[in-house]
């Protein structure tokens, strides 16, 4: 979760009651929402207030890509009867966080929970919790009032990049909407050392990423819902509803589609790597004008528990000076611009391979496909680690950057002086290294719109789809949809819920593939 720039004003939230109705004629369960206004002096209210404390953007954790991957195909629409599924309602908080509710234990035990397909752990606070603030705010579990707990024991811990937990894992039913899946292992929490978990309106996390990924070996608990057979299709949905003010924060769907949440068909994409749902993407576009960084294929990860679109730094520089973000002036980069600039583009005129200009200026060392900071740090456990921010690194990235500048510019026939003054402009929009910014919420009409190409099929994002505004009162402030991911093993896009929101995504786990059609 990402940390703000500037303070926010404190905001009216809303708690959300929840009502169970009966099933449906059509066989779903649906769970309907109340709201009632929370005192802005309220605890959770108070979230706001800080920067230091604004947990609700996120943008977090990733590993090794996969670059290679088969061809892309339009598959059909889901299964033939794709409204057999089991519906869980989701609450939406400020178009930042959707979280849902479920049950462990026999009788249930309520909580609220994420529904992450960018982890595959399910982890809720123990009543083990002694010692963590955090712990006290939330719902517990307790094993001694369920029939069917089953001790475990092992130990476990998880690190996200917004914070981590540890506790150990125990095993019980765990009901979701109206499935119960028997006998599921998961983690009791019983550290929650960061702000993130303090402040946030979910007490815990089921992760929907593949066992790959699953901390402690633990089988995931969309694998039991197939293994059980307790799904008909072994496919999940989820429909995001952007607008906050709404009742219905939005719903996923388990073995099936709702088809009153997106128009026309979905578009499929094969998954590239099993872990997280990842895939390959062809392009990004700003304004109809490609930003040439994936030419080559950019490898993506769609992920619910995301809450804005993360990408490469080169990239959110550019998105940022088109949509006039402010971000945090890097004299670092302007020093490359003014030092380097024109040696760089000299070089690329002469032809010379990219990936190799900045080890050959002597800012980068070479690993054989691209240049590599001389103060990078070595990925541990297959956990990517934030690089290094002395110099030698920041002048090997910013001249990584500047080279991918350059070549976008030079394919509009600017002059020397036009990239120069373009780059220092870039700089001047490179995010702060926790990667937010904000924009004035005037300018939504004159933004670009902002596409990503999955598929063949251009995917396009209005500004009033990939600003979030933070209300408080008669006051309103914008923040960008964007953030900065940079990783060492290459180029990697996060589609969070910024992304999901305006795209509908089927998450097929049958067949492998990731599908996305308008939202309705």
């Amino acid at each position: 979760m990402m940390k703000m720039g500037r303070p926010f004003p404190a905001c009216l939230l809303l708690l959300t009651l929840v009502v169970c109705l009966p099933g449906s004629a059509d066989g779903l369960v649906r769970i309907g929402l109340k709201k009632r206004p929370l005192d802005r002096n309220g605890r959770l209210a108070a979230r706001l207030s800080h920067p230091e404390e604004l947990g609700v953007l996120a943008a977090r954790k990733y590993g090794p890509l996969l670059r290679d991957s088969p061809g892309l195909e339009h598959g059909p629409d889901g299964p033939a009867e794709p409204d057999d599924g089991n519906i869980v309602a989701l609450k939406n908080y400020m178009n930042a966080q959707y979280f849902g509710e479920i049950g462990i234990g026999s009788p249930p035990q309520n909580f609220t929970v994420v529904f992450d397909t960018g982890s595959s752990n399910l982890w809720v606070p123990s009543s083990k919790c002694y010692f963590s603030v955090a712990c006290f705010f939330h719902a517990k579990y307790k094993s001694g009032r369920s029939s069917t707990y089953q001790k475990n024991g092992k130990s476990a811990n998880i690190h996200y990049g917004t914070g981590s937990i540890s506790g150990f894992f125990s095993q019980d039913h765990v009901t979701i909407g109206d499935i119960v899946i028997k006998d599921q292992a998961f983690i009791e929490a019983t550290r929650e050392p960061s702000i993130t978990f303090l402040v946030a309106k979910f007490d815990g996390i089921l992760g929907l990423g593949f066992e790959e990924i699953s901390v402690g070996n633990a089988v995931p608990i969309w694998y039991n819902m197939v293994n059980q057979s307790l799904v008909k299709e072994p496919i999940f949905s989820f429909w995001f509803n952007r607008n906050a003010n709404e009742g219905e924060g939005g719903e996923i769907v388990f073995g099936g589609t709702d088809r009153e949440h997106y128009k026309g068909e979905h578009v499929y994409v094969p998954i590239t790597k099993k872990g997280y749902w990842q895939f390959d993407m062809e392009d990004v576009l700003v304004g109809g004008q490609t930003t040439g960084f994936c030419s080559g294929g950019c490898a993506a990860i769609v992920d619910s528990g995301t809450s804005l679109i993360a990408g490469p730094t080169t990239v959110i520089a550019e998105v940022n000076q088109k949509i006039g973000a402010d971000g945090v002036v890097s004299q670092q980069c302007k020093a490359v611009v003014a030092q380097y600039g024109e040696t760089i583009m000299n070089m690329i005129l002469a032809k010379e391979e990219p990936a190799k200009i900045c080890s050959k200026i002597g800012l980068c060392a070479f690993n054989g496909t691209q240049g590599v900071s001389l103060g990078i740090k070595s990925v541990v456990d297959n956990q990517v680690e934030k690089l290094d921010s002395g110099l030698s690194n920041g002048m090997c990235s910013y001249c990584e950057m500047a080279v991918v500048w350059m070549q976008s510019q030079l394919t509009q026939n600017k002059t020397l002086e036009q990239v120069l003054n373009y780059l220092n402009e870039l700089c001047e929009r490179i995010p702060s290294p926790m990667g937010e910014s904000a924009v004035d919420c005037n300018s939504l009409p004159s933004m670009p719109v902002i596409t990503f190409n999955i598929g063949g099929r251009n995917f396009d994002l209005r500004p009033e789809q990939y600003i979030l505004k933070v209300a408080s009162g008669g006051s309103e402030q914008c923040i960008s949809g964007f953030t900065a991911l940079d990783v060492p093993q290459g180029p990697l896009w996060v589609l969070g819920d910024v992304f999901m929101g305006a795209y509908h995504t089927v998450f097929d786990y049958g067949n492998l593939r990731v599908g996305f059609a308008e939202a309705a």
